[in-house]
């Protein structure tokens, strides 16, 4: 299951979003919890429907953000995150109603997400304080409108390569 987004990127370096990023978070020993691979589909289980949840979750709980396309795997996500605004970490005001981290930051953006999904897993799984996620993430940069293209293609066409996918133990 691939969700599929139409951002522009001129909205992207439009100056309103200065930063783009690929994204690869993989789990706990890189064990497969989110469902299987079934010729070259992704099946997500309840798991991995529950993480795909918490994803798209991520722009309502950060105005700041927006998702591009990003796909669930067996034992990890790929995704690109658009980040606008105060991206660095600025914060102009403390909230008093609804729920926003201070920092919008990639690594609090992940950190939130993952803290999250695992609350979620856990409680699916009656396992509290199992470890989820491995620990850090990969994240590049995405520097113009060919890397983005080149992004997606990667991420859209990950179910279909699984088999040869290194993140496949």
């Amino acid at each position: 299951m691939v969700l599929r987004r139409n951002i522009s990127w001129g909205w992207i370096r439009g100056g309103s979003c200065p930063w783009a990023y690929f994204i690869t978070i993989c789990t706990y020993n890189r064990v497969c919890l989110f469902g299987t691979n079934v010729d070259g589909n992704m099946v997500l289980n309840d798991i991995g429907l529950t993480i795909h949840r918490e994803w798209s979750k991520t722009p309502l709980l950060r105005s700041n953000v927006k998702l591009d396309v990003f796909v669930v795997m067996p034992n990890h996500i790929h995704g690109i995150v658009l980040i606008s605004g105060a991206a660095r970490g600025e914060s102009p005001s403390v909230p008093t109603t609804n729920f926003r981290s201070p920092s919008q930051t990639i690594g609090a953006i992940i950190r939130g997400f993952k803290s999250a999904a695992t609350k979620q897993i856990n409680i699916i799984r009656s396992s509290p304080g199992t470890k989820l996620w491995q620990r850090n993430f990969y994240e590049r940069v995405i520097c113009n409108e060919g890397e983005l293209s080149l992004m997606r293609q990667y991420i859209v066409e990950n179910p279909a390569q699984w088999e040869f996918d290194k993140e496949n133990l």
